[in-house]
């Protein structure tokens, strides 16, 4: 007999501590509804996503990513004063 569906509202970043908790294992199928909360500047998200396999693609590292977004802070920062 199949179990109940349940909600479960939790930050992405949450969910896999959040369904082990509930003693799901990873090997375990689940479905997840993905109900993004209204975005503050429109676009970011499907922006976001292009850079991000753009990156993936390039073989960039969280490293990399870091420094390139240092520099431009440091290029950006002379002309804010």
């Amino acid at each position: 007999m199949a179990e109940a569906r349940e909600t479960i509202e939790v930050a992405a970043g949450e969910v896999a501590a959040e369904l082990k908790r509930r003693g799901i294992g990873s090997d375990e199928k689940v479905i997840l509804t993905i109900e993004p909360e209204r975005e503050i500047i429109p676009g970011r998200r499907a922006s976001r996503a292009r850079v991000v396999a753009r990156v993936v693609a390039a073989g960039l590292t969280d490293d990399d990513i870091d420094r390139l977004i240092k520099q431009a802070q440091r290029d950006v920062e002379p002309r804010l004063g």
